[in-house]
């Protein structure tokens, strides 16, 4: 079934005007009244329409290529899924155009964007918040996986995408049983971008889940987000929400932060503070980047398959492409990684 995609003359038949007007509010050309263009502008932003430059001068052409939409570039966690997912794009003869989508921006409406712009097959969202309508996504007229992204709404159908990614909540419970096993019930978390449905939201929650599985009692006081004036997983917002949870001078036996990244930076600012890791704080992050073998002491940490989940997430978007393969959704083991960093309360 042949997908609807609006032209400029939809847009001009929608509004009852001619093609030249709605060139003119496209371009924001003077000699056009503001309720017209508003209508206009209006009419295309309901009807999902990209003008297309190139398409003024060149026949349209299926590119082979795919979009990769990346939330939190900072991350290493994504550096290395996004080179293998070039390789496997590079092994099927197709392009790769990579994308870094801000934290206010909007993603699926940059998709729509870059789609068009680039006559784009498939896209790939790495990371980031789920909070789209069916409808609006709808309106990406390409096949579209989330890979490791947030919880997705049960309204919004599965027939409609695929996602892959581990079970955040279940695997952040796993990393706080294991510090409450050790002996440690004050435990410290630096906690980021938790919004409803968000991947920092999920961690949070299985923190959550397993304090009140262990009857222990949440100090919210041990609870520290990340700084906004910063990205959330950088190794700088480790650091200084780290320096800021000392200034509060509650006592914690062991520190868990939802990202390694963030560890490693609340590394250094325990070492600052004249704590040792772990004989006075044990560290404990997540995702298992390979910077967490090489700090001094090497960081414990819930270790995602990164490279399985970006080949398998590249695989199916182009299994999808060929008609090989419907819209899955598959939930991967992650694995605690136990390192230096963590002792047992006391030792």
């Amino acid at each position: 079934m042949k997908v609807f995609e609006p032209t400029i003359k939809d847009i001009a038949k929608l509004c009852g005007v001619g093609v030249g007007t709605v060139s003119r509010a496209i371009n924001n050309h003077p000699d056009i009244s503001p309720e017209t263009k508003q209508r206009i502008l209006d009419t295309i932003r309901e009807c999902g329409y990209v003008p297309n430059d190139s398409a003024r001068n060149l026949k349209r052409s299926d590119t082979k290529a795919i979009a990769v939409l990346v939330k939190g570039i900072a991350n290493p966690f994504f550096t290395t899924m996004i080179t293998v997912i070039e390789q496997e794009c590079k092994k099927r003869h197709y392009s790769m155009e990579l994308t870094h989508i801000e934290a206010e921006e909007d993603e699926v409406e940059i998709a729509q964007k870059v789609v068009k712009e680039k006559r784009l097959r498939g896209i790939i969202f790495l990371g980031g918040l789920f909070s789209h309508s069916e409808e609006k996504l709808k309106k990406l007229h390409v096949p579209f996986v989330f890979s490791t992204a947030g919880s997705i709404p049960e309204h919004i159908s599965k027939k409609l995408y695929s996602n892959i990614s581990v079970d955040d909540r279940k695997e952040s419970c796993k990393m706080v049983e294991y510090l409450i096993g050790l002996g440690h019930s004050k435990i410290a978390m630096i906690a980021a971008e938790v919004q409803e449905k968000s991947i920092g939201q999920l961690r949070l929650e299985g923190y959550y889940d397993a304090m009140r599985a262990h009857h222990i009692e949440v100090n919210p006081k041990l609870i520290c987000q990340t700084d906004d004036r910063y990205s959330h997983f950088s190794l700088k917002n480790g650091y200084i929400t780290t320096k800021k949870l000392l200034a509060g001078r509650e006592n914690f036996t062991a520190l868990y932060a939802v990202a390694d990244t963030l560890a490693i930076g609340a590394l250094r600012a325990l070492h600052e503070a004249g704590l040792r890791v772990p004989q006075d704080i044990s560290l404990a992050g997540y995702d298992g980047i390979e910077m967490t073998k090489y700090t001094v002491p090497s960081i414990t940490t819930i270790h995602q398959p990164i490279e399985q989940i970006a080949k398998d997430t590249t695989k199916l978007l182009f299994d999808i492409i060929a008609g090989k393969q419907s819209h899955q959704h598959s939930i991967y083991d992650a694995k605690l990684i136990e390192r230096e960093s963590t002792a047992r309360i006391g030792k």
